[in-house]
């Protein structure tokens, strides 16, 4: 039986307009054990001011190894979501993630299909999605980096074509599921019975919890969320998603995703009682 740890994913502070330093400091005060920042290329305006919590990859990514161990935190993955149909974007995104992520000490890409161009079909966009994840895994592969893909977008929101984009691309080893909770109940799933679907291929979880007023009103109407409730007041049955972590071999980090401060304290409160 593999051992599940909490993290927490940095959008938790995004609405807080503080600074990359500052999210991992509160992360650790909140006594999260894990960490998932997030990363982009070239330079962005809020984040060079100290006013977002994004690390450019044009950085050193020992700021990101050096602020982890200072707060005596690990890192989970990076968020690194990007639209893999369009790959003039996300190939050397993807590449340079993989290559960042080996310094930093990352060890998972979590990505999802992302918005799709709007003149293809399906099959003109899987083709450019197993391109994309292919010139990916290559790279991710030689530096032992895992790729997580989530349930986000228009392809990835029902069990069975998730499927389809989870084995484009025969890396088993390489490619696997990051599972988001709150999307794959708002795309009108039953999550419980996807996870178990989906359990041998996991390499890291968005624990995201949906309130029952989101729920009433975007379920099924919607493919996915940015970020959600705190865990524990929400739909999601959190004891029966960690009785299937603690079933299976794998290490398993479960990364809070949800949109306030109070909410990523209430969340590891919540989530400590159960694991």
């Amino acid at each position: 039986m593999g051992k599940i740890g909490i993290g927490l994913n940095l959008e938790a502070v995004r609405t807080s307009h503080k600074s990359f330093e500052w999210g991992m400091e509160f992360t650790a005060k909140c006594g999260y054990e894990y960490v998932e920042p997030m990363v982009h290329l070239g330079r962005e305006l809020l984040s060079e001011a100290r006013y977002f919590h994004s690390v450019s990859m044009l950085d050193d990514p020992f700021r990101i190894r050096d602020c982890a161990e200072k707060h005596g935190l690990k890192l989970s993955g990076l968020s690194t979501h990007c639209p893999l149909a369009k790959p003039e974007i996300s190939v050397e995104y993807l590449k340079q993630a993989a290559r960042f992520a080996k310094e930093c000490g990352a060890p998972v890409l979590n990505t999802d299909e992302g918005a799709k161009p709007d003149w293809t079909t399906k099959a003109e966009d899987f083709v450019l999605i197993r391109y994309t994840l292919m010139e990916a895994a290559k790279v991710a592969s030689r530096r032992g980096i895992k790729i997580g893909l989530e349930q986000h977008q228009q392809y990835s929101l029902k069990p069975d074509m998730f499927d389809e984009l989870v084995n484009l691309v025969d890396m088993p080893d390489t490619i696997g599921v990051n599972f988001d909770t709150g999307n794959s109940y708002l795309g009108n799933n039953d999550p419980i019975e996807w996870l178990e679907r989906v359990k041998t291929r996991l390499v890291h979880v968005h624990a995201k919890d949906i309130s029952f007023s989101q729920s009433d009103s975007e379920r099924g109407k919607v493919m996915g969320t940015p970020v959600g409730c705190a865990c524990g007041k929400g739909v999601i049955d959190w004891e029966k998603v960690v009785a299937i972590l603690k079933s299976i071999p794998q290490d398993i980090v479960m990364s809070v995703e949800c949109g306030t401060l109070d909410d990523a304290q209430d969340s590891i409160d919540y989530l400590r009682k159960l694991i």
